[in-house]
């Protein structure tokens, strides 16, 4: 679908990477690099609410753990960050984004918070793993994606390898994958490297695969972390969880 019949184009700029645009439609607003696909929507109102639901889905390892630090790999319209740090005042939040435009574009126009626990590096995701100290992160969120695809990087055992050194001991890694990794050697990787492994289909075939590096079990509709996300964030944080697949 073309966005920019369906909405107004209120800024536009690109690097050398390609176009990065600004779409208003009705309530929302959407960042895009090529007027095709979304790669971040808000509402204008409530910017920190995610719209997409796979943005919501991968929120929830933190019905499991509430994390001290987290990793977001690929900010967009810092959808994530903004939802963590609404929900999470006083974690330590920490965004690569591969292009300083984007960075720059999410500022000015989708709200992006800004405070002392909030770092975000300029980079490929790749070094920028390379980096942290063994340990060092809660949660790392993997949401990378250009124009028309993937990062590669997200395929691959070798960045599998990097979060599990870069998680805590009870951390938790979230990836969203464009179609579904259970067939095939990447899955297989990721079934032996973590301890418990759950997946989530989204009704737009995104499907969030989330890995935890110690034993976790099933969530039930009783947990009563539930409740009180739903207080901190109003999303269906109870029919969200609800969806999600044991892997192991």
């Amino acid at each position: 679908m073309n966005l920019s019949l369906r909405g107004t184009i209120v800024h536009r700029t690109g690097d050398a990477l390609g176009d990065i645009l600004v779409i208003d439609h009705g309530k929302h607003r959407i960042l895009s690099f090529d007027s095709v696909f979304e790669q971040s929507k808000i509402k204008r109102l409530r910017p920190h609410v995610p719209v997409h639901e796979y943005n919501r889905a991968m929120l929830l390892p933190l019905v499991w753990r509430e994390p001290r630090h987290a990793t977001i790999l690929g900010l967009g319209g810092g959808v994530l960050l903004g939802a963590l740090h609404t929900m999470l005042p006083a974690c330590e939040l920490h965004a690569v984004e591969l292009r300083g435009e984007v960075v720059a574009v999410a500022r000015e126009y989708f709200s992006l918070p800004q405070g002392h626990n909030i770092r975000i590096t300029v980079s490929d995701a790749r070094p920028a793993l390379r980096e942290l100290a063994p340990g060092s992160t809660d949660l790392i969120l993997a949401d990378m994606y250009g124009a028309d695809h993937m990062s590669p990087a997200q395929s691959q055992r070798r960045f599998i390898d990097q979060c599990l050194d870069a998680l805590s001991e009870s951390g938790w890694l979230a990836i969203n994958y464009h179609r579904s990794p259970q067939d095939g050697p990447l899955f297989q990787h990721i079934r032996r490297c973590f301890a418990s492994v759950f997946m989530f289909r989204s009704k737009t075939n995104n499907y969030v695969l989330y890995a935890s590096v110690q034993p976790a079990a099933p969530i039930t509709r009783e947990n009563p972390r539930l409740k009180e996300l739903q207080r901190r964030l109003p999303i269906d944080w109870t029919g969200l969880a609800g969806r999600i697949t044991p892997m192991n």
